[in-house]
């Protein structure tokens, strides 16, 4: 199983509207992709802004290239993305690991 890790930090005041989005979007597709088998999003909020982090856990890395494509090293952006965070904010690198337990 692989476990892919993504970060990002919202323009100040957009961090509960931004997961509303988030599950139209990210969610949705994630969950809408042969492969995946679960989600842990992660928010806390830092003065005005929110820090998320979104880890996702697929069957391989082939099902993770179903979702991100054939870069799965690069995160997946979606249109309105820019609402909610800055340039420097939208990363375009993000992690993946082998996950050695997941009980």
């Amino acid at each position: 199983m692989i476990a892919r890790i993504w970060k990002g930090t919202t323009r100040p005041g957009m961090g509960r509207e931004y997961y509303d989005y988030l599950e139209k979007t990210g969610l949705k597709e994630y969950r809408d992709t042969p492969g995946f088998r679960g989600v842990l999003a992660l928010r806390r909020d830092i003065g005005d802004q929110s820090e998320y982090v979104l880890i996702t856990l697929w069957e391989s890395m082939e099902a993770v290239k179903r979702f991100a494509g054939p870069q799965p090293d690069l995160a997946r952006y979606y249109p309105e993305d820019e609402r909610y965070f800055s340039r420097e904010e939208m990363r375009p690198h993000l992690s993946h690991y082998d996950v050695l337990v997941s009980k």
